[in-house]
């Protein structure tokens, strides 16, 4: 459990790690909404045939393993000022991107069309990222933090594994519907495949990483000298976070 509130006369602690791990989560964040987001892939698999799926999938999920390790190592309170600062993070992105492209090309440059289709993101897979990523993000602290207490911290994998389905189904379930559905190019059967597809994908990713996350969180919670458990948190997105770090 974590300690209580330090006393005016007692320092709160100062982890060493938890800034790196923060620029960790917003860094895999901006890449997979800049690099990924928009476009569908596919594979062909036996028996099935064309399976599509969205490029981001390749290391997106990612910053949900990150989010584990933050919730697990550090607490639900602190994770929650990581995802308010990726949101932020994404929402600055996104307005620079708009920026950027409406300003007019040099005379000759003929790069506009190209660089307007892969940054200028419609209003709608902006706002569907945005949406998704907050729900998504906090459904995957919320449960993580509440298996560590109902498991008394044991059976990480479980944690990290059952918050992803919830977290990660969540996200896809908003995003693809929010931001492709009537579009040109997607149609339903396409869209739903893609859904299941992100949902899937991300939960093995997840599954597979698992060792890594044990090594993670194993080593961060020795350096850091701490095991917190969420008892008395206010799970609500908007409470202040933490002291501080």
């Amino acid at each position: 459990m974590e300690k209580p509130p330090a006393s005016p006369t007692q320092e709160q602690p100062r982890f060493r790690y938890y800034d790196l791990v923060m620029a960790a989560f917003v860094t895999i964040l901006l890449l997979s909404n800049l690099i990924g987001a928009s476009k569908p892939s596919y594979v062909n698999l036996p028996l099935i045939g064309t399976w599509s799926f969205g490029a981001g999938v390749l290391f997106f999920p990612v910053s949900y393993i990150i989010g584990d390790i933050l919730t697990e190592v550090y607490g639900y309170a602190r994770a929650r000022r990581v995802i308010w600062t990726g949101f932020a993070a994404l929402l600055f992105m996104a307005f620079m991107a708009w920026v950027v492209v409406q300003l007019p090309p040099a005379e000759g440059w003929p790069g506009q069309e190209s660089y307007q289709f892969v940054f200028g993101n419609s209003w709608r897979i902006v706002l569907a990222s945005m949406v998704a990523f907050w729900a998504g993000e906090f459904a995957n602290s919320f449960v993580l933090a509440k298996m560590k207490v109902w498991t008394a911290g044991k059976h990480l994998w479980a944690r990290t594994i059952g918050s992803t389905v919830v977290g990660q189904g969540l996200d896809s379930l908003i995003f693809y519907p929010l931001a492709f559905w009537g579009l040109a190019g997607w149609p339903v059967e396409l869209l739903w495949q893609v859904v299941l597809s992100q949902w899937l994908i991300k939960t093995a990713w997840e599954a597979l990483l698992t060792p890594l996350t044990y090594l993670v969180v194993n080593r961060l919670k020795r350096a850091e000298g701490v095991e917190i458990f969420d008892t008395d948190t206010d799970f609500s997105p908007f409470a202040s976070s933490a002291g501080r770090t």
